[in-house]
């Protein structure tokens, strides 16, 4: 989080409190309680009566406390204040009657954003008529779809980043006027849904998938997606994402599925997708092929144990875990030879797939093995020794390397070049198979041990040794991936590639930040051919036909000699037709039977930016919204779904999907961990919007799948981040939160109690909006109001400064969302609310607005007019990013209903504020600061002097002449409003100001001095000093004796020796600066009393 984000939380508070005093103007030490830690120098200046420039801070409701002082707990009141009993009583789909419901004293998320989103909803806002966007340009129009989420899960606070941001960027654009259209939907999640279902059924009947059979496993996935698959969407509605329901997409409905089928026949036509037996990734645990970006690699340094849970558990260790990270060698016996050729391997269990041992043609000890053999010590299979100066380095280990083709990437390409037999030695489970020897039907880390002491068993085994090395998982399992050789489907992503580079660096497409089109270069321009099948039943599967003719034998799907028999096609009667053709016979001698795999959950995901508008037929909704205007995504799926929707997009439609991609950060907790189940750290977003006790978020680590160190953390983080609970925030305060986070290029470290404090931000906007209604409760807006008001000549320099910061915010906000800077948009909504309406207007013109008399008339309607303004535009402002409590309070403005045709019946669909440069005025703005500036100086010495509120003072404003003065003497009822003054004289004779005076230096050309006479208890405040004075003593005293004892010097280390110094030091200092305060007390004491 930004530092200004965190001051933002820092300054929330429910109650108004007076300004901390600046560093020179320090307050005097309070009786009781101990003693209060004086800054440096602070009791030297206050006994001067002087102090240093006064910092320009931002001016805050509340100033947050410094150094170890007791907790305010006035957050912790805040959001514990007792929730009154709620009930909806609004029908849903209906408006909510603003009437009938008198405002809250406080804010509750729950009675504030219940109706709404129904009512946004039924009226249709969401959506866009096609046939208003047709033929507008981009800048007119603003369309994106929603990163579908698995239909599996539900929402984690990653994706409610996601939302927050998507929304507030569609709200921004439809209320600029702009034809504007969000998609949602979800992906059906293939590994992910298959797996869930396949567990429940084990868990519910005891059976397998198999048990059912595929017709009837799909329909049990059909059914818990209808039953289940309803929570995201439910999430997104609490979110408010004001996403067009009448168009929600799911991978896997009709529309999408006849997309993904025109796209693998499309493909297949283009010359671009091919069936293949290649060397790639497979996962055992899934039984399935996985592409090379769905691998995770982790690095070994040596020697490592690891838990394999498709295993029952190594006996030989005490955790069953099996061994890695280790080099074993052993001998082949040469054929017709007492000599040994001693290889090494990282998986011994692959040397039951071996077909040859290679040496480098040149290596001299090896020369006399050129056309030789070894056998094998299992199963008498000779194998050849080739020479392979491309694979072996002569000075590795022995420099002989066993070779098995189908089981590793290098000897696949050395198999290749020497014309190998390929053996697949694993069952898809992982186990051993036929071609294992004695070891068939063990799984592959059992048979690496077994192995390993057969081995020993023959004399052939030689020994093992610590080894770095790094092994891929599956990033769906967490499974270690065994290369293996099987047929799939590819799709040549090579010219696709090219294109979606080629669309980067000419400025096509854009990529946010750009410092991330480094990594789409690298990937993309390196390309590999893309696997899209996957042995799975659920998912779209593969419009693919194996034909046969009836009869005919030995004609195998399997043996890719027959893999001209496959036929791409549409449906099944166009499979017959091209089946006639390619056959040569009628439909009745022809057996077709449909590929069972299933496609790459990614690849309908690839298609979704046209898919969701109907593609391949030309919909009204493809020619208005297609192509989209902006991918809003996270980093980590920039490979796995825009690159793929970019290159699909292209070969397609011959159209960029997208303009824009925008890339937000990767939330991780506040510890910088990735937000992940497996870590505990996942917070749901309905628990920070409704709530959540502390002992459901700690039964949710009970009931899940973590091993009890990774739960008994997480218990910990929960319960020392929230001991009461997840307080209810609400929708708006959660986006609002997150959105602070949103720092382009940048990780985010979510700490969750930053986010629960915006609840208080929203208490705040409640509270100060209430409060301000009260002042125009009589005024009656126009349509026409901000011209009116500007144009009036009634505007005090308060007005008109306060309409010139609602520009500010608006030119600010506006360019922030423009430029996806949505934390700085953020901020400058929240300063606009904070400081300059709440903390400088409202307080202004209280006693303008309190002022009925006929002679104030026209100031007290400029206020109101201003006022209501600023808080109607500021709303507005607001609004795409809190969209709940903004509606709620904009509907409660006066004036609603009665401005005319160009009134909107909901703020989502009234005009975003957008800056006039000409009501831009700079000059009030600074004249307002150095009124400000005076005013803190006029609030710090009545805090320094304990004086109090009711009590008026009179202050002396020195201030340079020009500008400085000119503002401080048209403002001086605005200083005298906000400082507690009775009179305010600026730039007095000397001769005409007390001696009695408590001073402080503002700047350069300002100095602020305020008349104490009577107002300070001198023998009080004199005894307070002495008291500290004595305190301060006791420790002096000792460490001086202690420091002058015999010994001290020859006995003592140099740096205690230092610290005591510098500690004396400072007792004598502090002794000094109390001594000096009691002095000049005195002083002013005798002053007054002679005066």
């Amino acid at each position: 989080m930004s530092e200004e984000a965190s001051k933002q939380v820092e300054a929330m508070s429910l109650e108004d409190k007076p300004a901390a005093a600046p560093d020179g103007a320090a307050a005097i030490p309070a009786e009781g309680g101990g003693e209060k830690k004086l800054s440096k120098n602070q009791l030297k200046k206050l006994a001067k009566g002087k102090g240093k420039k006064d910092k320009k801070d931002k001016p805050k409701w509340n100033q947050p406390g410094e150094g170890k002082k007791k907790k305010d707990d006035s957050k912790a009141k805040a959001l514990s204040l007792p929730k009154p009993e709620f009930v909806n009583t609004t029908p849903k789909g209906h408006k909510k009657d603003m009437s009938a419901t008198p405002m809250a004293d406080a804010y509750h998320p729950q009675a504030v954003e219940a109706a709404w989103q129904d009512w946004w909803e039924a009226s249709g806002f969401y959506s866009c008529d096609p046939k208003d966007a047709e033929g507008k340009s981009d800048d007119e129009k603003f369309v994106m779809v929603i990163p579908p989420p698995n239909v599996t899960g539900s929402l984690h606070l990653g994706h409610a980043l996601t939302a927050a941001v998507e929304d507030t960027l569609t709200r921004w654009h439809r209320m600029l006027g702009h034809s504007t259209l969000y998609v949602p939907g979800t992906d059906h999640a293939g590994i992910a849904t298959q797996s869930v279902v396949e567990k429940m059924l084990m868990k519910e009947s005891n059976q397998t998938r198999h048990d059912l059979g595929r017709e009837e496993f799909i329909k049990k996935v059909w059914e818990w997606k209808g039953e289940y698959g309803n929570r995201i969407t439910t999430q997104l509605r609490k979110l408010g994402s004001s996403v067009d329901w009448s168009r929600e997409r799911f991978t896997m409905d009709e529309m999408c599925s006849k997309a993904v089928i025109e796209a693998f026949n499309r493909f297949h036509e283009d010359g671009l997708l091919y069936r293949a037996e290649r060397l790639g990734n497979w996962s055992c645990a899934l039984k399935s092929a996985i592409s090379d970006i769905e691998v995770d690699y982790i690095d070994l340094e040596g020697r490592t144990f690891r838990e394999v849970k498709t295993h029952k558990g190594n006996p030989n260790d005490a955790k069953g875990r099996y061994e890695f990270g280790v080099l074993t060698s052993f001998a082949y016996p040469i054929e017709d030879s007492d000599e040994k050729l001693v290889v090494a391997t990282t998986r011994l269990e692959t040397m039951l797939g071996d077909t040859a041992v290679a040496i480098h043609p040149e290596d001299e000890r090896y020369k006399h093995l050129h056309g030789k053999h070894v056998v094998h010590p299992f199963n008498g299979r000779k194998i050849p020794i080739v020479c392979d100066g491309e694979l072996v380095d002569m000075a590795f280990g022995t420099g002989a390397v066993k070779i098995t083709p189908a089981h590793d990437p290098n000897d696949y390409e050395c198999g290749k070049r020497h014309n190998l037999e390929f053996i697949t030695i694993l069952t898809p489970d992982g186990a051993i198979n036929h071609n294992g020897s004695q070891f068939e039907g063990m799984m592959r880390y059992d048979a690496r041990i077994a192995v390993e002491e057969a081995l020993k068993e023959k004399g052939l085994y030689v020994g093992k040794e610590p080894n770095k090395m790094r092994i891929g998982l599956c990033s769906r399992s967490g499974d270690i991936l065994e290369p293996m050789i099987t047929p799939q489907w590819y799709v040549n992503c090579s010219g696709m590639a090219k294109r979606s580079t080629d669309a980067v660096r000419n400025g096509e497409l854009k990529i946010v930040p750009e410092e991330h089109e480094k990594t789409w270069f690298q990937w993309l321009d390196n390309i590999r051919d893309w696997c899209v099948s996957r042995q799975l039943w659920w998912g779209h599967q593969i419009p693919a036909w194996f034909a046969t003719k009836k009869g005919e034998e030995g004609v195998l799907k399997t043996d890719m000699k027959n893999n001209d028999r496959w036929v791409v096609a549409r449906n099944e009667e166009e499979a017959y037709t091209k089946a006639e053709k390619l056959l040569g016979c009628n439909r009745d001698e022809i057996v077709l039977e449909r590929d069972e795999d299933v496609l790459d959950t990614w690849f309908s995901s690839g298609l979704f930016p046209f898919s969701v508008m109907g593609w391949p037929e030309q919909t009204d909704d493809l020619k208005a919204f297609y192509p989209t205007s902006l991918l809003e995504t996270g980093l980590d799926i920039l490979f796995f779904w825009v690159a793929r929707m970019v290159m699909m997009g292209l070969q397609l439609t011959d159209k960029l999907p997208f303009h824009t991609v925008y890339l937000h950060a990767m939330v991780r907790d506040k510890d910088g961990r990735k937000m992940s189940k497996s870590l505990g750290n996942v917070i749901d977003p309905l628990e920070v919007i409704s709530g959540c006790t502390l002992e459901t978020l700690l039964a949710k680590l009970d009931a899940g799948n973590l091993p009890p160190k990774e739960v008994a953390r997480a218990k910990k983080d929960q319960s020392e981040d929230f001991p009461e609970g997840i307080p209810e925030c609400g929708s708006d305060a959660l986006r609002f939160g997150l959105l602070a986070y949103t720092v382009q290029g940048r990780d985010v470290n979510l700490d969750m109690k930053r986010v629960v404090g915006y609840r208080l931000f929203c208490n705040k906007l409640w509270n100060a909006t209430k409060f301000a209604l009260q002042f125009v409760s009589d005024f009656k807006p126009t349509a026409n109001i901000l011209e009116e008001v500007m144009s009036s000549g009634k505007m005090a320099i308060r007005d008109k400064f306060m309409i010139s910061r609602l520009m500010a915010c608006c030119d600010s906000v506006n360019n922030c969302f423009k430029n996806y800077k949505f934390g700085d948009a953020q901020a400058a909504s929240y300063s606009y609310w904070m400081n300059d309406l709440c903390d400088v207007y409202l307080e202004l013109i209280k006693p303008v607005i309190k002022d009925t008399s006929e002679e104030n008339k026209d100031s007290r309607w400029a206020a109101q007019a201003t006022l209501w303004i600023a808080l109607e535009s500021g709303l507005r402002i607001l609004h795409p990013m809190m969209p709940f409590v903004t509606e709620e309070l904009w509907q409660r403005l006066p004036g609603r209903g009665t401005l005319g045709e160009s009134e909107t019946e909901s703020i989502m669909l009234a005009k975003f504020p957008e800056c006039n440069e000409a009501y831009r005025k700079p000059e009030f703005e600074q004249s307002m600061e150095t009124t400000m500036n005076i005013v803190k100086a006029c609030r710090s010495l009545r805090q320094q002097y304990n004086i109090a509120n009711q009590v008026r003072t009179h202050f002396f404003v020195k201030v340079a002449s020009g500008q400085p003065e000119d503002a401080t003497k048209s403002q001086i009822d605005d200083i005298i409003t906000l400082g507690k003054a009775s009179v305010v004289d600026v730039n007095i004779d000397e001769d005409s100001i007390p001696k009695s005076v408590g001073i402080i230096v503002v700047d350069e050309s300002t100095t602020v001095l305020m008349d104490i006479k009577g107002l300070v208890n001198y023998a009080a405040e004199i005894k307070k000093l002495e008291k500290q004075l004595a305190k301060n003593a006791g420790p002096m005293n000792q460490l001086e004796k202690k420091m002058s004892a015999a010994g001290y010097e020859a006995n003592v280390a140099d740096d205690i020796k230092t610290k005591n110094l510098e500690n004396l030091n400072g007792y004598k200092k502090k002794a000094a600066d109390i001594e000096e305060a009691i002095a000049n007390f005195k002083h002013l004491e005798e002053l007054e009393k002679s005066s």
